[in-house]
């Protein structure tokens, strides 16, 4: 038989200052204590429930529109309004044990000179890709504000943990800027300064220029220029009049990727044009040059710049190309030793062998044929022979349709 045994405590009790009435839990705790047979006292089973199982009116669940978005934490050195030419950083804070007030430098030129053309030219967006950081920084020297009109804002080392260490992905965080759009302005420091780049420069400008090459893993045939898939007829021509002005020997088209800077212009409504310069972890003196050549033509057909420093003409006549899918690449499945069966340029069909996969660890096993899927032309190939399954061997194109 079970008893009841009474409470000495009178109404409703209160925790920590709140009044239980809404609150089941809390309020069973003034509920009395129920004796079973063994004489153990028992609490009411409502005691044990969390407040989650109270009936109560549901709330609806906060939505992104419902969240005020967090404001970037980068302070600029440089007055991206003033006029003139400006040299600063970039301040990522970065709050480490060696320094908890601490901030990343990335590097930043503006100049400016009244109203016209903005255009945001990068480079170091990965840190093993030589040939545009060079390049930005003897522009940087040569340009003074009467040579502009409007403003040409520079990012010689864009992710500046990656080019400070010299590889493609940064050290502090493993991020990869090129994958890292739209960015977070309250993640990691390589998603911070994506997140500066899309929501804090592009809006600002009407041309990104994306100065990437093949960095170490990778080697490209000579200088080449990429650019968005065009949305329409007209932005068909504009872009390819833009990639005709830089002036490399081959240009080609992509699909978006939304991680990627060009989709992150695009988002921002900017153009955007991004170079692939040989690579190797080396820097070309020959693509060194003609990259400098096409950007400062590019920058003086689009109205930014003006004067001696604008070339008569591009460095080449551009042959307008296309990557259009996974068929153009080459990868291996097997970890070994590769041996390339064919060179840059190329010309190759549907099943032919591109590579063989060596195992020098079981030297009487036969080597494996890795075969191109498609036509096509050889743009790129990998640098180092050791490879595993994943890497990429070989990148192959195709002339585009004339516009």
């Amino acid at each position: 038989m079970a008893l009841l045994v009474a409470r000495p405590s009178a109404g409703l009790p209160r925790h920590r200052g709140i009044a239980t009435a809404s609150r089941p839990h809390l309020r069973a705790a003034g509920a009395p204590l129920r004796a079973t047979a063994d004489g153990r006292r028992r609490l009411p089973v409502s005691f044990f429930s969390p407040p989650c199982y109270a009936p109560a009116a549901r709330r609806p669940m906060p939505t992104m529109t419902d969240t005020p978005r967090f404001r970037n934490p980068i302070r600029s050195e440089v007055d991206l309004d003033a006029n003139g030419k400006h040299a600063g950083y970039l301040r990522v804070p970065h709050s480490v044990h060696r320094s908890a007030y601490g901030w990343i430098p990335v590097p930043i030129v503006s100049i400016r000179n009244g109203s016209g053309p903005v255009v945001l030219v990068m480079a170091g967006n990965h840190g093993d890709e030589y040939e545009g950081q060079i390049v930005v920084s003897r522009i940087v020297r040569e340009i003074d504000a009467p040579h502009v009109r409007g403003q040409l804002i520079f990012l010689p080392m864009a992710n500046f943990p990656a080019a400070d260490a010299g590889t493609r992905v940064s050290p502090i965080d493993g991020g990869n800027l090129n994958r890292s759009f739209p960015g977070d302005p309250a993640g990691a420091p390589t998603a911070v300064i994506a997140d500066y780049i899309e929501h804090t420069l592009l809006p600002r400008v009407q041309y990104l220029i994306d100065l990437h090459s093949g960095g170490s893993s990778l080697l490209y045939q000579g200088g080449n220029l990429l650019a968005l898939e065009p949305r329409d007829a007209a932005e068909r021509a504009r872009v390819r009049a833009l990639l005709a002005a830089f002036g490399l020997p081959r240009a080609f088209l992509h699909a978006p990727n939304p991680v990627h800077a060009s989709s992150a212009a695009r988002r921002q409504g900017a153009l955007s044009i991004l170079t692939e310069l040989g690579g190797g972890g080396m820097s070309d003196p020959a693509l060194i040059r003609d990259a400098r050549r096409g950007l400062l033509h590019f920058l003086g057909f689009v109205g930014a710049l003006r004067g001696p420093l604008v070339p008569d003409s591009p460095p080449a006549t551009t042959r307008f190309m296309r990557v259009s899918g996974a068929h153009h690449y080459v990868y291996a499945y097997d970890k070994g030793l590769y041996e390339p069966l064919v060179e840059l340029g190329a010309r190759v069909r549907a099943g032919q062998p591109a590579a063989l996969i060596h195992f020098p660890d079981t030297p009487l096993r036969e080597p494996v044929t890795q075969c191109f899927a498609s036509d096509g032309e050889v743009v790129c190939k990998r640098v180092p022979a050791q490879v595993q399954r994943g890497d990429c061997l070989f990148q192959l194109a195709e002339d585009d349709a004339p516009a």
